[in-house]
């Protein structure tokens, strides 16, 4: 079963390898090119400056400059992260989906079920080959973006907990992978053809990945609450590489009076009509500057928790395609 499993799929085999040898020829390059611009900027010296609390204003300005330059030159790379987002859908569309809706599509599964091989057997040898390339495919994708990415993330001001950036590296595109693969495969134990598992497949993996990065995924954690005063001689006080989920500008009884906005005003600084600075905005004395954030030394437990998520839900998917099996005539 193991030979003739091999057999059926060692041209997908070879298209996969093909695809991300392509794929590295691509990105090495241009992430080789990235990590020299970021070492000539001396950005690896404000990444560990700009990690310190005593940090000089001056020195987080010269930073900031830096990395914006970093941003201009490299910033469109961020179309190509969003592209390099549908691989793991790739994977569950061309290898999930077809596992069994096109032995059912072609009417080969009986010849394989009457040859002495159980549903049972050849389901777990199919499930079996495919979940471990799946799973080396993954581990291989989210080592090489990780260090792709690297350069990206720091330039951020969110880091590593940014959306995007965050899907793309660690661990969490090995259970991104393995739930398209099993969405695929259990796909094709209901609908039994390869273009409507396929769609479901599409359908299903958008939604559910776009449901937990929005809905689940700002709640892994309790956020936590940063406030600072709206006058002040320094910059804006945000640790760099955490996740802002909300701001604004409360006043004195904690009633928010600028939404999404942070004001920093040195003092006896005036607004445009002579009055206190901000009071245009509505901002009166008493008023600070809230921040509801995600700290950035969480990435690796959010990348657990994600990455569990998708097994989980993977398992479950793929239990049920088991029983699935069973029921096909």
């Amino acid at each position: 079963m193991i030979w003739l499993a091999w057999r059926q799929h060692r041209k997908q085999l070879l298209v996969t390898f093909i695809g991300f040898a392509a794929l590295a020829a691509l990105m090495i390059p241009i992430g080789l090119s990235m990590r020299h611009t970021f070492a000539d900027l001396g950005l690896p010296d404000c990444v560990r400056q700009l990690a310190r609390s005593d940090v000089a204003p001056q020195t987080v300005d010269t930073c900031e400059g830096a990395f914006r330059q970093f941003t201009n030159r490299y910033g469109s790379l961020n179309l190509v992260a969003v592209l390099l987002l549908v691989l793991p859908m790739l994977v569950g569309l061309f290898w999930g989906a077809p596992l069994v809706a096109r032995e059912v599509e072609q009417g080969t599964h009986r010849f394989a079920w009457t040859q002495g091989v159980g549903r049972r057997h050849w389901a777990l040898v199919k499930f079996g080959l495919v979940v471990a390339v799946t799973l080396t495919a993954a581990v291989c994708y989210g080592l090489g973006m990780s260090w792709w990415v690297d350069p990206l993330t720091h330039a951020a001001r969110e880091g590593r907990l940014g959306f995007i950036v965050f899907d793309l590296q660690g661990v969490a595109p090995i259970g991104y992978s393995l739930f398209a693969v099993a969405l695929g495969v259990f796909a094709g134990t209901v609908w039994r053809r390869m273009l409507p598992a396929m769609t479901v497949t599409l359908v299903g993996f958008v939604g559910v990945r776009a449901a937990v990065a929005v809905l689940a995924r700002p709640h892994y954690q309790p956020a936590r609450t940063l406030t600072f005063p709206v006058t002040g001689d320094g910059p804006l006080a945000q640790g760099r590489g955490d996740w802002v989920l909300s701001s604004g500008v409360r006043d004195a009884d904690g009633r928010m009076v600028a939404p999404d906005a942070q004001i920093m005003c040195p003092p006896g600084a005036k607004g445009p009509g002579g009055g206190a600075c901000g009071a245009e905005l509505g901002i009166h004395p008493g008023a600070y500057n809230w921040q509801l954030y995600q700290p950035a030394d969480r990435f690796w437990l959010f990348q657990g928790i994600e990455t569990g998520i998708f097994v989980a839900l993977a398992a479950a998917l793929l239990y049920l395609a088991l029983r699935r099996i069973r029921r096909i005539a």
